[in-house]
């Protein structure tokens, strides 16, 4: 009796196990068969868009899309009904797409490529630049930066000290930091090369701002693209007294020092006659007591 009570509880779990499993086929199975039910009744049209954030370079795949219904009257140009057409060829995008925003063929390229970000008429061209010369790092892709340029002044008597800076360009998208061209980046970043968006005449300054000095990357604010005029600044506007050295000042002319003339000193002396010498005749000694006289023995005429 036991035993047939447990074959039987046993039988009634299988039974219930397997109602479980085919309900739950059933009920998957036809979820999408609702999906679609349900988007024709509200006129709805399935289109593939990004399952998370898809920055640029990003190679489509079925994990990063997935089908939503959109309204079939606003499904927008280029958008792909199926996940098959979607990622058929290894297609990646050219530009970043959000979260839930549709995939479109203008978005996407078998060879992802800056210059596909590129409107016409527009080139992109690097610079160099480094920590202190681009906010610290803080410059990245998507960023508006101004472009400064500090060089010597022209001139035959500037100094080494004589320099100047000036506005180049103004209000210049940043299109990549050495190769990220991820406009999501929001980490500081030192890099060597900066890319800018300029048009022909842009292209043409940055060039030639190279040759001539140093460029800097003023970061502003990305939602003010206000052109302000160009302006030059020099070393003596740094200052606010103007404070400068001049050329040394000079001194009044003093009268000529009086010249003294050579002194003649008169170094002749006393002429002192001698007589002539006298022709020395017969000489005569007399002697007195130890001492002895010499005397001359004249002759008589």
């Amino acid at each position: 009796m036991a035993k047939g009570r447990n074959l039987l509880l046993v039988g009634a779990a299988v039974t219930i196990g397997l109602a479980a499993t085919f309900m739950a086929n059933a009920y998957f199975s036809g979820v999408e068969e609702r999906q679609a039910q349900v988007a024709q009744q509200q006129q709805l049209t399935r289109i593939v868009v990004a399952a998370n954030d898809l920055p640029f370079g990003t190679v489509l795949n079925e994990q990063n899309l997935k089908l939503v219904g959109w309204p079939a009257v606003s499904v927008p140009a280029g958008a792909f009904t199926t996940l098959a057409e979607a990622t058929r060829g290894g297609q990646a995008t050219i530009r970043a797409i959000v979260r839930g925003e549709p995939v479109l063929a203008s978005k996407l390229s078998g060879r992802p490529t800056l210059s596909a970000n590129l409107p016409k008429g527009q080139f992109a061209v690097a610079v160099p630049i480094s920590a202190a010369t681009a906010a610290g790092g803080f410059v990245r892709p998507g960023d508006i930066v101004d472009v400064l340029l500090t060089r010597q002044m022209p001139g035959d008597n500037a100094g080494n000290q004589d320099k100047m800076t000036d506005v180049v360009l103004a209000a210049i998208p940043v299109l990549a930091v050495d190769v990220d061209a991820n406009d999501k980046s929001t980490g500081p970043a030192v890099g060597k090369t900066a890319t800018l968006q300029v048009d022909t005449l842009g292209a043409q300054k940055l060039a030639l701002s190279q040759q001539l000095g140093i460029l800097s990357l003023a970061l502003r604010n990305a939602a003010d693209a206000t052109v302000t005029s160009s302006s030059t600044v020099i070393p003596p506007q740094l200052s606010a007294r103007n404070y400068r050295i001049g050329a040394p000042r000079a001194s009044a002319p003093s009268a000529p020092a009086a010249r003294i003339a050579p002194m003649r000193v008169n170094l002749t002396l006393p002429r002192v006659d001698t007589p002539a010498p006298r022709p020395v005749g017969l000489l005569m000694s007399v002697f007195r007591g130890n001492e002895g006289s010499e005397y001359e023995v004249q002759r008589g005429y």
